[in-house]
């Protein structure tokens, strides 16, 4: 759709022609309700579709520009596509994966033209959301990033670019967001507190709810698969795996860490009970938690983050990291971004707050050294130099 839109004839291949057909009318019926909602009419959503083609087997890629490989995160499996596509896509096309947190090295290595191999991470829904996060590789030639990048500007999309690194700029970070108001549960918070803080902030939907809504399984099977990169010393909060024990996966089964009725979200007490049980078996004595510290305890270790990934070079300038999460995480816009907000915050009170929750939750949570480098002179990111890889000089 997103080609399509842009006026660029694009091809949709999956595994038969059965799941094809249910793409096809799955696109068909998105620009269907566009037209009945009166944001297109019956002649744009007439050419767009035109320009879509499908198929059935990868013979289609054999006079394409670009391959955009889309299917789950599993390694193997992209490992074996890329192979696939690499034997039969014109030597001059690009391959890119729309992967959101695996490593394009490795994907890259399945092919031999990994210069021409990067990542394209489509934010969901890709139709609807702005970001688009291009990922370049060790290998990835200046013309490949030049193109996608361009590509993303033809599309519609803002593109920024990120270097290879589990998560890459956003998930790499959102981590620990989340991890954030999962230890203020057990603090003493209560999921109904922290969604209606956040959403004060100006987030457009509290993460509680955006938990629920994305499912409860699906955050546990991410986490086991991120698991063995932790430190030994870290200890995630084990409310997610209890809540998914007791069948509450979230708003599709009609209970997570609200209870559901429809799409109407209620405080369960079963939830409490669930939480303050983990707190005692953790020996955390809970406590009343105060409205003011539950934003800057949720994006200080995030922001910290943020800055390693600077220190890395994964992001080229703090202002990256900030157009990622107001266009591809709900951060409200007119707050400027979560390096920008912690600026006028005051890095040296990010670096209070992180030298507070490293002693509990592990070596993450150090202050990174460039917040305190920056924190100790007064300085903020524009100090910075930008950190351009060898490929992009």
């Amino acid at each position: 759709m997103n080609f399509a839109n842009a006026g660029i004839p694009v091809t949709l291949i999956d595994v038969s022609d059965e799941v094809v057909s249910k793409g096809m009318e799955k696109v068909v019926k998105n620009y269907a309700t566009s037209v009945e909602r009166g944001s297109a009419t019956q002649a744009a959503m007439d050419a767009a579709v035109a320009l879509i083609n499908s198929a059935s087997n990868y013979d289609a890629v054999r006079d394409v520009d670009i391959v955009i490989e889309a299917v789950f995160e599993d390694m193997a499996l992209k490992k074996s596509i890329f192979a696939e596509l690499d034997k039969l896509a014109p030597p001059h096309a690009i391959l890119a994966s729309n992967t959101s947190s695996l490593d394009i090295d490795e994907i890259a290595g399945a092919t031999l033209r990994a210069d021409k191999v990067i990542g394209t991470h489509f934010f969901s829904p890709a139709n609807v959301m702005k970001l688009l996060e291009n990922i370049r590789g060790a290998a990835s030639a200046p013309e490949t990033v030049a193109t996608v990048m361009a590509m993303g500007k033809a599309i519609n999309k803002i593109p920024v670019l990120a270097a290879n690194c589990n998560g890459f700029i956003g998930n790499r970070m959102f981590q620990f967001w989340n991890y954030g108001w999962e230890y203020l549960l057990e603090e003493g918070a209560a999921p109904e507190q922290i969604d209606r803080v956040v959403l004060d902030f100006g987030m457009a939907m509290g993460p509680v709810q955006v938990r629920d809504l994305s499912g409860i399984d699906v955050a546990v099977m991410v986490r086991a698969a991120r698991a063995a990169l932790l430190p030994k010393e870290e200890r995630l909060s084990p409310i997610l795996e209890r809540l998914l024990a007791m069948g509450r996966d979230g708003q599709k089964t009609g209970a997570g860490f609200y209870r559901y009725e429809g799409r109407v979200a209620f405080p369960d007490p079963i939830v409490t009970e669930l939480i303050e049980q983990v707190s005692a078996e953790l020996g955390i004595e809970r406590r009343e938690i105060d409205d003011d510290e539950i934003v800057p305890r949720m994006l200080a270790p995030l922001i910290n983050e943020g800055a390693r990934i600077l220190e890395e070079g994964i992001a080229l300038r703090a202002g990256d990291i900030d157009v990622v999460y107001c266009h591809g995480y709900g951060f409200p816009k007119h707050l400027g971004g979560p390096m920008y907000w912690a600026e006028r915050f005051g890095l040296d009170r990010i670096v209070s707050i992180m030298d507070r929750l490293a002693p509990r939750f592990g070596p993450r949570y150090r202050p990174a050294a460039l917040l305190k480098t920056l924190a100790g002179a007064g300085d903020g990111w524009a100090a910075v130099k930008e950190r351009r890889a060898p490929v992009l000089s």
